[in-house]
C-alpha cells in the first residue's frame, strides 16, 4: 500500500483484487495530524473510492485512488469553518 505526505496529512492508496469479479478497486484511507507521534489520526476511514469502476490493473485502481484522495484533501481545504 502506497503512502504518500501531503502537507500535513498522510494519505494511504491501494488497488485491492476483487474477489467476484475479474479487477481491482480503489481504496483511501487519509490521516490528520495528531499530537501524539505515536498515533495516526484517521480523517478519512478507509473506503472504496470510484464505485462504478473495476479497474484492469492494481497500478490503475491506485492511481485513481491518488488522485480521489487528493481531491478529498482540496475540497477540504475550501471549506468555510464552521
Amino acid at each position: 500500500m502506497p503512502t504518500e505526505q501531503i502537507g500535513e496529512y498522510e494519505i494511504d492508496y491501494s488497488g485491492i483484487r476483487l474477489l467476484d469479479v475479474d479487477g481491482w478497486a480503489a481504496c483511501v484511507t487519509i490521516y490528520g495530524p495528531s499530537p501524539n507521534p505515536m498515533h495516526r489520526n484517521s480523517i478519512v476511514p478507509a473506503q472504496r473510492v470510484a464505485l462504478e469502476h473495476v479497474f484492469a490493473t492494481e497500478i490503475e485502481a491506485e492511481a485513481v485512488a491518488r488522485t480521489s484522495a487528493i481531491a478529498m484533501l482540496e475540497e477540504k481545504s475550501v471549506r468555510p469553518p464552521v
